[in-house]
């Protein structure tokens, strides 16, 4: 009984932190009013408290966690989500964003995608699935989708300042999580939608990119970079957390 009662809550906690996200993110593109200066929609608000409810949801998987393995690897994902919003506190937070903004930024993100690829690689491990040629395979061709789009987006034609190029090694790092998460996936179905936020997420810094680095200056540019990263995020850390679930081998 006391088991089922425990499980009923976990659920629901995470449901509900799953339904306050989407309500934060898609209530504030469907709800905002289009701001005077960007035309952006989603109150400032509205994003921050979205990424600080993933944010309690990844550290919310860790403490309903079982197994050892498995803690380890979700307390990497709860960290990279956590400084995931250090990332967007810097760079959308309440103060104009200035090049120290931009890189504490980058450097949060950075770091927190690499607490992402050592988590997936830990988690991977922890369910049962193995090593393969597959997972180089795809870290290599994520990591050339990386180095095509920071080449397109941020170096063609300009002077490489050094903001420029340090944002090819950042790139690098969000490419690297998606390429462990794509070869992870296709070794389980059930790491199909981490692999997928993991490429929502690279698509919305290459579009980030264009506004920071290139002047793309659209009106629509900084609610689609929210609609594709929010959503990865959520796929990263719900992904994860239901993948540490299963079991893949014996």
């Amino acid at each position: 009984m006391l088991g089922a009662m425990r499980d009923a809550f976990q659920r629901d906690w995470l449901l509900a932190l799953l339904v306050g996200w989407a309500l934060l993110l898609f209530g504030g593109l469907a709800l905002g009013r289009p701001d005077r200066s960007t035309g952006r929609r989603m109150p400032r608000w509205t994003r921050l408290t979205s990424s600080l409810a993933l944010a309690i949801a990844g550290w919310s998987w860790l403490a309903f966690a079982r197994t050892a393995p498995t803690t380890l690897a979700l307390t990497l994902l709860a960290l990279g989500m956590t400084l995931g919003l250090l990332g967007d506190l810097s760079l959308a937070g309440p103060l104009p964003a200035r090049a120290q903004s931009v890189l504490g930024g980058m450097l949060a993100f950075g770091l927190g995608h690499v607490a992402y690829s050592i988590g997936l690689l830990v988690l991977g491990g922890a369910v049962g699935a193995r090593a393969s040629a597959a997972r180089w395979v795809a870290w290599a061709a994520w990591l050339l989708v990386a180095l095509v789009g920071w080449s397109l987006v941020v170096a063609r034609g300009r002077t490489l300042t050094p903001p420029r190029r340090l944002a090819l090694p950042y790139a690098l790092l969000l490419a690297s999580t998606a390429g462990v998460a794509t070869g992870l996936a296709l070794q389980a179905p059930v790491f199909v939608p981490v692999a997928l936020g993991a490429a929502l997420f690279l698509a919305s810094d290459l579009l980030l990119a264009a506004q920071l680095f290139n002047g793309l200056a659209a009106s629509w540019v900084s609610d689609a970079v929210w609609l594709l990263y929010g959503p990865a995020q959520f796929l990263i850390i719900y992904g994860a957390g239901v993948a540490s679930l299963s079991r893949l081998s014996g």
